[in-house]
């Protein structure tokens, strides 16, 4: 078997819009190097000055180099039969996959990452950087951050971890069932082989422990896994490959459970990388205050945290329906629902004199009256129900409860009559969760499409 051991330098980290500035390849027999080759390369693009600054390669010493096309068929051969050695595997693959398929090549190896064979095959180091692992084993590196100085750095590298393999972990990294070069570097394969094929919650962590994103799964293991697989070049994809160290998870009886725990998860804890549920969301509430003459009001206004809202909307117009068809039900003034401004008239209005309650005309008494029968209606109409499905485990049965139309909380119960007594007695052990319009219409979705798992409260 002959061995590829690379190294490239570039303008950037992410393939997709960074050019390669050197490469070197040694080819390796699985004893000792057999051929080499390095070549500078020109982006075609300005080299920027941090990269400059590290590696010492600028716009002039590239001027007269080949552009990578001109080049692209001989690294295409020398790579195409071998298994692709380097230090961080997939970073120096996605670049060079991503320009030999705009050159019409399609580069398809098995890959060896030195980051993580020497993870598992020489423990209990304070850093795995090529640099740091280099000077605890006594390696010499000439030209740091140069493609040939650390290419052969990495080719010596690799004869100590053929060396030390005496439990054949390389060829067992090797085989197609492993997909153990799919993981970021970081990554235990431990951490993904103690994930269950469950619904949860997973919690991607980096050096430090914190969670940098976090996701839903219908079958955690499947889900985490996919993370991994393809080589997107682009810098999105590769910076959180990069800041992936551990990965710990929460199972959850049913998928619904899942969807809620992970939306309550991102606006707990805001992680860096979940972008699209953390979104500006036009939330807006239905509120009542009495104001200083004594009169019950009603008012549509922007979502705030800590308020005791009547009713939430998505978005303003559809909370001014609302409100417009309790005014016209039960002939409530507009005026001081601030629906209606100007100085015209309201519903107890009558050749040209206001009777109503915005002249103070209409009593404190009668008015609240009728407003507080609208809020009855109101609360009446709000569903309270539990969604009983499956638990965590086959004796276990989970429980999703909305109270007066909103969601209250989730838990799980081994007694199958835990709602005989209704839902008092269970309050107390059930996990409570922030409610919000999309976690509400995700159980109405799922209540109607199974109606034999609604328990009516």
């Amino acid at each position: 078997m002959l061995y590829a051991v690379v190294d490239i330098e570039t303008t950037g980290g992410h393939a997709s819009a960074n050019g390669i500035t050197e490469v070197a390849i040694n080819i390796h027999d699985g004893n000792k190097i057999v051929e080499s080759y390095t070549t500078l390369i020109n982006p075609k693009q300005p080299v920027p000055d941090y990269i400059t600054a590290l590696t010492g390669i600028d716009d002039d010493i590239l001027m007269d180099a080949p552009a990578f096309d001109d080049v692209a068929l001989q690294i295409y051969e020398l790579l195409s039969d071998k298994v692709f050695v380097a230090h961080n595997v997939n970073f120096d693959y996605s670049f060079l996959k991503h320009h030999l398929a705009a050159a019409g090549y399609d580069l398809q190896c098995k890959k060896l990452c030195t980051v993580r064979l020497s993870r598992k095959l020489i423990p209990g180091k304070s850093s795995y950087s090529l640099g740091k692992l280099c000077t605890a084993l006594q390696i010499p590196i000439q030209n740091r951050h140069r493609a040939a100085g650390d290419a052969d750095a990495t080719s010596i590298l690799f004869n100590m971890l053929l060396d030390n393999d005496l439990e054949g972990i390389i060829p067992e990294m090797l085989k197609k069932t492993s997909k153990e070069q799919v993981l970021p570097p970081h990554l235990d394969k431990a951490s993904i082989l103690r994930l269950p094929n469950q619904p949860g919650v997973y919690y991607f962590k980096d050096s430090k422990g914190k969670i940098v994103y976090v996701g839903k799964a219908k079958d955690l293991k499947k889900r985490v896994t996919s993370h991994f697989t393809g080589n997107t070049p682009n810098r999105q994809r590769q910076d959180f490959l990069r800041t992936i160290h551990h990965v710990d998870f929460v199972i959850c009886g049913t998928e619904l459970m899942a969807l809620i725990l992970e939306a309550n998860e991102i606006k707990r804890l805001w992680p860096e990388n979940n972008r699209a549920m953390k979104r500006y969301e036009h939330k807006y509430d239905l509120y009542v205050f009495e104001d200083q003459n004594g009169y019950l009001r009603l008012a549509v206004d922007k979502h705030k945290k800590n308020n005791n809202a009547i009713q939430s909307f998505n978005s303003l117009l559809e909370g001014y329906n609302f409100l417009t068809q309790l005014i016209d039900k039960y002939q409530l003034c507009a005026k001081l629902c601030y629906l209606q401004k100007t100085a015209t008239k309201c519903y107890a209005h009558e050749n040209g004199q206001c009777f109503g309650a915005c002249s103070g005309i209409e009593t404190v008494a009668v008015y609240n009256k009728k407003l507080n029968s609208a809020l009855s209606d109101v609360q009446n109409q709000q569903p309270s129900f539990a969604l009983v499905d499956e638990g965590r485990k086959e004796e276990e049965f989970s429980c999703l409860v909305v109270e007066n139309g909103k969601f209250y909380g989730m838990g799980y119960f081994t007694d199958k009559n835990y709602l005989a007594d209704g839902l008092a007695p269970i309050k107390n052990d059930l996990s409570i969760y922030q409610s919000n319009s999309y976690i509400l219409n995700l159980i109405l979705n799922y209540a109607e499409q199974h109606p034999q798992k609604l328990y009516k409260l």
